[in-house]
């Protein structure tokens, strides 16, 4: 039996093992996006761009309003090792023609980074994970060499607007500069609340050389 076949045959008996399942409902699912399911999603999906002339990016495209179902799912994933989610979110996003033409405009899509110390708690960047899949099916190049995140500070999610904006003053740097001189970004997170965070990613990856910076995210609060 060549390799080949062997790692057919591995993740034949992983499929029957651990089965793909819907990300929203839990019902197996080969796509990891049940119809019914994205149904659901289709009729709450807002797909709005936010245009902003006070920021370090200009545009801001989100996909769901922060609330119910897309809540639930999403602090599952962040903070429950519910990881099979983020498929779910890609799956939706890939299909969707106006987040396509969207992510179309752009060179180049980075996740909003998180402490070294945090990844190896949680035990994954969940905006890396979404951003990573998106790039692969889109063949949109992407990178989580260049942002970095240096202070391991309190989550955005215990702070008010005023703390939020003065958490993340300084907390992230960038290497290998190369990689986004006179490129248009992309900078993915998964939830915008007052916006702080990406602000400062922004600013960041401009400083650097990027020739504009946009953000794309899974939910606006």
């Amino acid at each position: 039996m060549n390799m080949k076949k062997i790692t057919d045959f591995i993740c034949y008996v992983i499929n029957l093992i651990y089965p793909n399942v819907c990300g929203i409902c839990d019902k197996i699912c080969k796509e990891n996006l049940c119809k019914k399911c994205e149904i659901n999603l289709n009729n709450i999906a807002k797909i709005k761009v936010d245009e902003y002339h006070n920021k370090n990016f200009k545009s801001h495209l989100y996909i769901f309003k922060y609330e119910g179902i897309i809540k639930s799912k999403l602090i599952s994933f962040k903070f429950h090792n519910k990881i099979y989610i983020y498929k779910a979110f890609v799956n939706f996003i890939i299909k969707n023609k106006k987040v396509c033409k969207f992510l179309n405009n752009y060179d180049i899509i980075i996740p909003v980074p998180i402490h070294y110390n945090r990844k190896i708690t949680r035990g994954y960047n969940q905006s890396a994970l979404l951003a990573k899949d998106i790039s692969k099916k889109l063949d949109i190049t992407y990178t989580d060499k260049v942002l970095f995140k240096k202070i391991n500070n309190k989550p955005q999610s215990t702070k008010n607007k005023i703390e939020r904006y003065h958490n993340v003053i300084g907390a992230y740097y960038t290497k290998n500069e190369h990689k986004v001189i006179n490129k248009k970004v992309l900078l993915l997170d998964d939830i915008y609340t007052t916006g702080s965070t990406v602000n400062e990613c922004a600013k960041i990856l401009k400083m650097a050389g990027a020739k504009n910076v946009d953000v794309i995210t899974i939910a606006k609060d």
